[in-house]
């Protein structure tokens, strides 16, 4: 039975099979992985661990001559991520309609899911058409987690007063450690981060199911139509307008697009912003649903375009995509 064949000719099959095959499971059986023991470990509570141990394995690879340009791909990629959600969500706030609703999305929806990125799903997607200074991106991305960012957005636009204490840097330095634990490993002892870096690819596709038994597929009913259609642009706006972002840089242009994603933890951000500002709270609700619409549609949508797109750039230059990187 040829399962690996199988897997290479899906786009992105490495990571949305397994992805697909736990949340079939978690949807229609969440509780047949949850029995304790090491199935429950390495199943469903191990995405955490094995996406800190792939950040580790990929900081191996970076030398202090390099590490560069992690930190410029870091900051480019939280950097368009945040401005196309927030512009994108201020286009909604100016034209919502009595309902305040934009195209039947709440603007506090948008702006909470395209400016919310998965990193679990960037790490596996960067980890599988990438290179190592694009997964040591990473730890930058981090700072979009949570409502913090989404709150600086309504504070610009002069629609809330910015709140403290939603990101410190003892979270940030928490994302970054493995990282530079893997970097200090990898240019102390070339040949200890080469040992390390053989079995990255592996973990792919195990914490990629461990990342779908976090998804229900009724999160997509409760959302609607419209939770689907945020999903889809979130894809198509801040993932392919990454796309070319990175390709005008001459980066590879799949590690852009591997953005145009909404983390799960954006579910909380609408009713952490109604928290903190009680005038939000009648669109908290279907904001809610919207987002969590969005985190599903995004994980399914997002390998599925990013592996068309590889194919069509493996086709135009005769190589594979972690190859095609200053060349475009």
């Amino acid at each position: 039975m040829k399962i690996k064949a199988t897997l290479d000719r899906i786009p992105g099959g490495m990571m949305v099979v397994p992805l697909l095959l736990a949340a079939t499971i978690n949807t229609f059986f969440p509780n047949a992985l949850r029995i304790g023991g090491f199935t429950e470990a390495l199943f469903v509570n191990s995405a955490s661990a094995l996406i800190a141990l792939f950040l580790l394995i990929a900081g191996t690879q970076i030398t202090f001559k390099t590490a560069g340009t992690s930190v410029k791909k870091g900051v480019t990629l939280l950097t368009f991520k945040w401005g196309i959600g927030a512009g994108i969500g201020l286009i909604a706030l100016l034209l919502a309609d009595s309902n305040g609703l934009f195209l039947g999305l709440a603007p506090l929806a948008i702006i909470a899911a395209m400016t919310n990125s998965n990193g679990g799903l960037y790490i596996a997607l960067a980890g599988q058409y990438g290179k190592e200074d694009d997964k040591a991106a990473y730890p930058f991305l981090a700072l979009s987690d949570g409502p913090f960012l989404t709150m600086v957005a309504l504070a610009i636009f002069g629609t809330m007063g910015f709140t403290q204490g939603m990101f410190t840097i003892t979270d940030f330095v928490a994302v970054l450690l493995p990282l530079l634990v893997g970097i200090a490993i990898g240019n102390l002892d070339k040949d200890m981060g080469d040992f390390l870096y053989k079995g990255s690819d592996k973990l792919v596709p195990f914490f990629a199911f461990a990342l779908g038994m976090g998804i229900n597929f009724k999160s997509i009913i409760q959302g609607g139509i419209s939770g689907i259609l945020l999903g889809v642009l979130t894809v198509l706006l801040t993932g392919g307008i990454g796309y070319f972002i990175f390709k005008w840089l001459r980066w590879n242009p799949i590690v852009g697009t591997a953005e145009g994603s909404t983390a799960g933890n954006a579910v909380g951000t609408p009713m952490a912003i109604a928290a903190a500002n009680a005038s939000f709270m009648p669109m908290a609700e279907i904001a809610t649903v919207q987002v969590a619409a969005s985190v599903v549609t995004t994980a399914i949508l997002l390998p599925i375009f990013i592996g068309f797109l590889a194919k069509r750039l493996e086709k135009k230059h005769g190589k594979p995509v972690k190859e095609i990187n200053a060349t475009m």
